[in-house]
Order: C-alpha cells, then structure tokens, then sequence
C-alpha cells in the first residue's frame, strides 16, 4: 500500500516560532528557507526550490520579529502566479502580519502585501502587539469564506444562538476585545495613522542617534519596517551585543534584547529597540546616551562573567 504523501509549508527562517510548532503538532513538513548574513528576508528566489505538488501554502512575512522588516510578498506573488499558470499549483499565500498589518496600511500603504495580490488567501495580525492592547485578541482572515474548509468550522448553539468556531480553544476572557473595541472607535483610522507616525518618527531618531556613535551598523535603514531598530556593532570589540545588552539592564533597567539570528545567518548577533507609543523622544534621548555611557564601561571593565548575566537576568524577570 503506497504511502501518502507528507504535505509542507514553505517559509522563512524569519518567521515566529509558532510555525515551526504547528507544522510538528499536525504532521506537516517545514520547508525553512534559511537565512544569509546580510539578508534576513526571504524572496521569490529563496521560495521557488521548495516548492511542490505537495505543497499546501507558503507563508510570507510582514514585520519580521528579528529586524522588523517585510519579506518580497509582490515577488513570492507573481512566483506562485507562474507556477499557477505553468505548472497547474495554486498554492496560497500566507501573511503573517501579526506586528505588520496594524503598521503597514498606515505607514506605507502604497505597498501591496495584502488583498491586493491575488495568491493572498489568508491574513493574520495581532492586537497585542501594535494594536497596543494587551495579550489574548487576534484575528485570521481570509480573502473568501471558501478559502476557510466547511470541515474545519464546528457549529454549536447551547449560547443560545448558532455560532461557528473553528479556533483551538473557545471560551475565553473578553476584557482585550473590549479594550481593542475601545481603541477602534478612540483612535479610528486617524488616530492610529498619527500613532504609526510618532513611533516610526522616534524610532528614525534613534536610529540616527545610535549610527552616530559610530560604534553601530543600522540594519535595512532604508527599507519598510517596523517602528525599530534593528542594529549590531560594525567592528569586532573585546565585548558583543549580548554584553551590551547585560550592561544596560544592569546599569539602568533598559531591557534591549541581544540574540543571534536563524540559520544560516546564526553567526550573526542582532540587538533590537523597540520603539512604541510609550517610548518618548525624550525617552529616546536618554536610551542613547544610556548606549553610550554603556559602551564607555564595557571599554573599562570587558565583558560580564556568566554569573553577573545570570543574576541581571533573574532580576530583571522578578
């Protein structure tokens, strides 16, 4: 008896850990596009190779959690449009714009990574993240109800009503719809554009402020991005990014995470300083120099022994 064949999900070493579980809780095999110094997006290019007869989506990202930055979702588009078209695959494509899709229809919203393009069937975004409620609300949507599988939807109706779910879990608090409720109608689309603004504005200051230190490299400067900033020392020192970040925690509680990037970008070491509605320009002003006066130390003292990290750590995550 012949076998079936294993389905697989295309995407990018860019995207959130939680794609990598989903493909080990259902049975689907992961096709990660690794990553290359110097590029921690993915394109059409890096796609094509992996994808199949058996493949069921690929999966793009909008607002990247490594560097904030967009994957080429016009060019993974028009790549799954030919195979369409050669090839007889209709593979759908996925975005994941759980930080991206409250920023970009704001802040760039000449850029088609959504609806526009015709291989888009699904979406996904957040609104703990730059919907600026807190943890617990997001939403899936899709281009068509026929995109959603009949078999996938559970009706029910002991609520009084019939109401379908087709979500993992189902009953659950409704304090953060309330509080997303409330920043809808607060803000509407105005008030959320004025919000991206002043964030990516703070956010282009610090960038300039921590390039002028000349101890830095900003990533993707001049590319869509998240309001942050993605950066990593230019030069080789007696101390890394993860000392940096240690130092800023333990000097004056800044929590600027250092980490490494995916493979095959893993000798890569990034640090990333988000920059929400809550991070001021004179909140801005002081985390630069905060940098600075940090480097001046670790200039002095070199790097941090192991039990140093471990205790900041402990504090901090008390």
């Amino acid at each position: 008896m012949a076998s079936r064949p294993t389905p697989n999900l295309v995407f990018g070493g860019d995207v959130h850990v939680v794609w990598e579980k989903f493909c080990r809780y259902f049975d689907v095999e992961p096709r990660i596009v690794p990553l290359q110094a110097g590029k921690y997006t993915i394109g059409p290019e890096d796609v094509e190779p992996h994808v199949d007869e058996n493949t069921i989506g690929v999966a793009a990202v909008v607002g990247t959690t490594f560097t904030g930055h967009a994957d080429d979702v016009v060019g993974i588009n028009d790549l799954l449009l030919r195979l369409r078209s050669e090839k007889g695959m209709d593979v759908p494509l996925h975005i994941d714009g759980a930080s991206g899709a409250f920023v970009w229809p704001f802040l760039y919203p000449h850029s088609e990574w959504d609806f526009r393009l015709e291989q888009v069937r699904s979406i996904n975004a957040s609104g703990h993240k730059f919907g600026m409620v807190y943890p617990g609300i997001g939403w899936l949507i899709f281009r068509e109800r026929s995109d959603l599988a009949e078999d996938l939807v559970f009706k029910e109706n002991y609520l009084g009503k019939t109401d379908d779910t087709f979500t993992l879990n189902f009953s659950t608090g409704s304090a953060m719809v309330l509080a997303q409720y409330y920043n809808f109608v607060r803000f509407g689309k105005t008030g959320y554009r004025r919000i991206m603004e002043i964030m990516q504005a703070n956010a282009e200051t610090l960038a300039e402020d921590i390039k002028a230190l000349g101890e830095f490299q900003i990533i993707g400067a001049d590319e869509e991005t998240l309001p942050l900033v993605a950066f990593n020392l230019a030069e080789e020192h007696a101390y890394d990014e993860f000392d940096i970040a240690f130092q800023l925690a333990a000097e004056r509680g800044w929590m600027v995470p250092a980490y490494t990037m995916p493979p095959n970008a893993q000798d890569v070491k990034m640090m990333r300083a988000l920059v929400k509605l809550n991070l001021s320009r004179t909140l801005v002003d002081t985390l630069a120099n905060d940098l600075a006066d940090a480097l001046k130390t670790l200039e002095v003292k070199g790097r941090a022994s192991d039990a140093e990290r471990k205790r900041v750590s402990t504090n901090v995550s008390h």
